[in-house]
């Protein structure tokens, strides 16, 4: 039975991206990350090819896995695959870079990844993170040298100097990566910054050109009024499906709602796309803002149905 929604309920609530936790293990310990722990299996290749099908039955155009660290799934490739035979209009793959080198980066690409996303929290190691440039230096350089598929390099305001961030910024524009940058967020996805995180996000701002000012120019809101109120469509045109097969709104917000993908059907996403998220004001997750931005001209009263945290 084909349970693709109507072309018109596709257009009008159908998920622009799904981001799939494939794992939620990590290789990594970050101080700052609530993302990860070090000791799940990763979720079974067979349930996962069952969400990616259902996601593909709501109507997502997009995909991409998630963990902790999806190269800790030993069939990322096979799921990179199964997943573009779906025709998906991008597939899609977050990681720390950590397990990467020039042969499996071209596994990746004959898989058919077309796009990965890499964030670099500064350059030199401290307490909080080694997720930075320097042991990722020629790992990144090797991705550069390998990969068929876009890269888009984001430093991260907020944990590292000014000029620390703005060195991952110049470093992904001179390997070909494409520049982005990620604010710092607490445990809830809500801003987190200082005064001198301020200064460095002009700098990176400057750096980074026009390309920076994505859904509606969001973080020079936050980082100039302390929020940046929005019509949050997640659940529907931006879906986070955990380790457990549940959607949330998103990483941040575990916590707080979900349901089984398993059960989710049009009528959900057109529940959460009409249901106000009152974490929205300071909310950092790019993907959920990007994801809502083509929708701000709609209404959204809470009529369908839904719940608010």
């Amino acid at each position: 039975m084909n349970l693709r929604p109507p072309i018109v309920d596709r257009l009008l609530y159908a998920p622009y991206l799904a981001q799939l936790v494939v794992t939620r293990r990590c290789n990594l310990a970050c101080g700052y990350c609530n993302e990860f722990d070090q000791t799940s299996q990763p979720v079974p290749t067979a349930v996962l090819k069952a969400r990616i099908d259902k996601l593909k039955a709501l109507g997502a155009f997009a995909i991409e896995f998630t963990g902790g660290e999806p190269m800790l799934h030993p069939d990322i490739c096979e799921l990179i695959r199964y997943a573009r035979g779906l025709r998906f209009t991008k597939v899609m793959m977050i990681s720390n870079a950590y397990l990467l080198n020039e042969k499996i980066v071209g596994q990746l690409s004959d898989a058919g990844l077309q796009e990965m996303q890499i964030s670099v929290d500064g350059v030199n190691p401290n307490d909080t993170t080694v997720k930075v440039l320097k042991p990722l230096r020629r790992k990144l350089e090797a991705v550069s040298r390998a990969a068929r598929f876009k890269v888009v390099l984001s430093g991260v305001v907020g944990s590292g100097t000014a000029n620390e961030t703005l060195e991952v910024v110049e470093f992904a524009k001179a390997n070909g990566f494409r520049p982005r940058v990620l604010v710092l967020h607490d445990h809830d996805g809500q801003l987190k910054m200082t005064p001198e995180d301020l200064e460095a996000y002009q700098r990176v701002r400057q750096a980074i050109g026009g390309r920076f000012k994505e859904a509606g120019d969001y973080r020079t809101a936050l980082m100039t009024n302390g929020s940046a109120p929005f019509k949050c469509r997640s659940g529907s045109r931006y879906v986070y499906v955990d380790e457990f097969g549940m959607v949330r709104w998103c990483s941040q917000t575990r916590e707080v709602w979900g349901k089984s993908l398993e059960s989710y059907t049009v009528d959900d996403l057109k529940a959460q796309f009409h249901t106000p998220k009152t974490c929205n004001e300071r909310c950092t997750v790019g993907c959920a803002r990007t994801c809502s931005a083509p929708d701000q001209w709609r209404s959204q009263d809470g009529a369908a149905g839904g719940a608010s945290p």
